[in-house]
């Protein structure tokens, strides 16, 4: 049995679409930031995206865990031409390519960039590959909202539509938990 914590980075506070833009996250609520790892098991494994929001926000809550090296496929959803860029923008130029991709997302994707169903596949390899490096243990893997959600539908079983439904706060965990007869679903955006 694997226990995953996923938390979501610090806020960036962008009003825009960040995919694998490198912008920093803002850590400045340090109790915040004290109750998360406080929260997180003492003996896990911490593990994040290779986007320095991630990795910073894993450095904070790190606090004398075993780190794994960054991991590139756990980088937040690809948003090629669209990357920070404004929604209203972006529906203004391309208005039903938009909303199909959060609307029914699965095989549509923005100009140069991935669609849901691409992220789920690169995501759950991913974390596969960690699964089974790392059997048996805890993993602290901060990383991203689509990051998360694509676990959270797996885990579920859920249509991507419902996965949606979620909320994936800032420095918020959910809680998965992979063993041989498949996965249990814990507490989804829990805010310590």
């Amino acid at each position: 049995m694997t226990r995953l914590h996923m938390v979501r980075h610090g806020p960036t506070h962008a009003k825009t679409m960040v995919g694998w833009s490198d912008l920093p996250a803002d850590l400045s609520d340090t109790a915040a930031v004290a109750r998360l790892s406080a929260h997180l098991p003492g003996g896990a494994l911490v593990i994040s995206s290779d986007l320095i929001r991630a990795v910073d926000t894993a450095s904070a809550v790190e606090t004398g865990r075993t780190r794994l090296p960054h991991d590139e496929a756990l980088r937040e959803i690809h948003f090629g031409d669209w990357e920070l860029r404004a929604f209203a923008e972006i529906e203004a130029e391309d208005p039903e390519r938009i909303r199909a991709y959060w609307e029914q997302p699965g095989d549509v994707r923005p100009p140069n960039g991935e669609s849901w169903n691409d992220v789920c596949a690169r995501v759950d390899a991913a974390i596969d590959r960690l699964i089974a490096a790392n059997t048996g243990r805890d993993l602290i893997v901060v990383a991203h909202f689509g990051v998360i959600l694509t676990q959270v539908q797996r885990a579920s079983r859920l249509s991507a539509e419902e996965a949606f439904g979620h909320r994936i706060d800032n420095l918020s965990v959910t809680e998965l938990t992979h063993a041989a007869t498949g996965w249990t679903v814990g507490r989804i955006n829990h805010l310590p």
